[in-house]
């Protein structure tokens, strides 16, 4: 018998969970700039269904396949929306529901959660994590080209080509503009490897610096030493404290 079983989330996508009837928490996960068909975002969801969770991967990069990454480029925020109402209502989930991003992933979950509670949203997750997220909107990503590595908030994009859009305009998402995640008072989860060249860990610290004095549920976690890639020992301590942080807020 399995342990770990796919379901399909109706006019959505695969998700993976625990076998038998549940209910489970559920997990929304959102993939960075290697695409929603590299196979990263559904290994992840697997890890989390080992622990005991709904996980469906959300593929939202735009045009891409199995083997181009596709564009990160006037992404609608509102399907995502979407999706985590659909997860929270399918039959096998428990009601609560968490978003996890890793990369464009993680400013994805900041920026989608911020939004949703400008505007006082019922659907908001229960609990949100990032790891190796920018504190800024970034412009749009196509795997085609190559951008050079650093801080988003410190270098010159492209005002014209928009990342994001949110009820059908990306005027207010225009690159390098503040996530306002200190608008959401639920559970929220950072981390970040020290010595990213991709991202810089200093986004992460901004981000603290603005939430710590406003949300008790926050935690940080810094990684000595990784990469934006954690190797194998810090990976697993990073899915240790990711998957103690969300048994905390979503199981009973």
């Amino acid at each position: 018998m399995l342990s770990i079983v796919r379901r399909l989330l109706p006019e959505f996508g695969t998700t993976y969970g625990p076998a038998g009837e549940g209910p489970f928490p559920a997990v929304l996960l959102l993939h960075g700039s290697e695409g929603g068909l590299s196979g990263w975002s559904h290994r992840n969801a697997v890890i989390l269904a080992a622990h005991g969770y709904i996980a469906y991967p959300h593929a939202y990069s735009r045009g891409g396949n199995a083997w181009n990454a596709g564009a990160i480029q006037d992404v609608p925020l509102d399907r995502t929306v979407e999706a985590l109402a659909a997860l929270r209502n399918f039959e096998f989930c428990s009601g609560k529901v968490g978003l996890y991003g890793i990369s464009r992933g993680g400013e994805h979950a900041l920026l989608v959660t911020s939004l949703m509670a400008s505007e006082g949203g019922s659907n908001l997750p229960d609990a949100v994590a990032a790891h190796s997220a920018a504190d800024v909107v970034c412009g749009a990503f196509d795997a085609r080209k190559w951008r050079d590595a650093g801080d988003p908030g410190w270098q010159a994009w492209d005002p014209g080509e928009r990342a994001w859009q949110w009820r059908g305009s990306s005027e207010s998402l225009k690159p390098t503009t503040p996530i306002e995640i200190e608008r959401y008072n639920g559970p929220v989860f950072l981390s970040h490897g020290t010595r990213d060249r991709v991202w810089s860990v200093e986004m992460t610290r901004r981000l603290e610096e603005r939430l710590r004095p406003v949300n008790p549920l926050l935690e940080t976690h810094y990684y000595e030493g990784e990469d934006h890639t954690c190797r194998s020992d810090a990976e697993n301590v990073h899915h240790e404290k990711l998957i103690g942080f969300f048994d905390r807020h979503l199981k009973p």
